[in-house]
């Protein structure tokens, strides 16, 4: 399968847990990009559960993979998400101090199974 085939597979894997778990799918796949910053990126799904917004980092990798999802999520992604994040609620008019935290969904798959390991609140707004 290849790299963008099984990453909208992987995300969509991750929406029908999410929805398992009592998430409600705000947005998929929201882009931003500003070249005075040279701030780009994509936040692969933004839900809701009670009161809390949540922005998902989604990766999935083939089972046979030397390493694993959560390796990818390095500290360039973890800014561009946090910037996302904040522009994602600017933009939907939702007060920066309201409740919202990321999380990352690292997904491994070969042909038959899949596993998703779920991390909760992985990013402090700290950077």
């Amino acid at each position: 399968m290849e790299k963008k085939k099984l990453g909208k597979f992987g995300e969509d894997l991750a929406v029908k847990y999410l929805r398992s778990k009592g998430y409600k799918i705000l947005e998929r796949n929201f882009c931003f990009y500003f070249p005075k910053n040279k701030l780009k990126g994509e936040i692969d799904i933004v839900a809701q559960k009670g009161k809390i917004i949540f922005f998902f980092e989604v990766k999935t990798l083939k089972e046979n993979e030397n390493f694993l999802p959560e390796d990818k999520f390095d500290l360039k992604k973890k800014k561009n998400l946090i910037f996302g994040a904040k522009v994602w609620l600017l933009k939907n008019k939702i007060p920066l101090d309201s409740e919202w935290q990321i999380d990352f969904l690292g997904i491994r798959f070969d042909e038959k199974n899949f596993k998703i390991s779920h991390f909760e609140n992985v990013i402090e707004d700290s950077f």
